[in-house]
């Protein structure tokens, strides 16, 4: 199985939309291709959007917990003892590549791949792939 970091921008499209890369990605971790890593920090991001105003008709409020339930469920929880920051210029990503880091992650699979890219350190086994990349590279 090959554990990724699910970002919450992959989340959100694909519960924003009928198909498409962002919810194979979601399907393909609940099926057990792909294991998805949790922290503590990580899931109250995907906690607080179930409450903000980005959501469109294709799934209800209800709908998107039971998605989530069924995406913790299929996840491992890690808990990091070590921060590497600062690293990203964006400080609400650091944490993604300390989970990374911690849980041992193949790829952080997001939509916002540029500010990852421009770290001050790098991690040659770390991808950071856009979902479509991810179908592809992450057979």
């Amino acid at each position: 199985m090959i554990t990724i970091i699910i970002d919450t921008n992959v989340f959100v499209a694909a519960l924003r939309s009928g198909g498409g890369p962002s919810r194979e990605v979601i399907r393909r971790a609940l099926q057990g291709y792909y294991q998805p890593i949790f922290s503590n920090s990580l899931w109250l991001e995907y906690e607080d959007l179930l409450g903000r105003d980005v959501w469109t008709q294709e799934t209800t409020d209800d709908d998107r917990r039971k998605v989530l339930a069924a995406l913790a469920a299929a996840s491992r929880w890690i808990k990091i003892f070590y921060g590497w920051r600062p690293n990203l210029r964006d400080e609400g990503d650091n944490h993604l590549v300390e989970l990374a880091v911690a849980g041992g992650a193949e790829a952080i699979v997001t939509y916002n791949i540029r500010d990852f890219r421009l770290g001050d350190l790098h991690w040659p086994n770390l991808a950071v792939l856009t979902p479509p990349e991810c179908l592809e590279k992450l057979k």
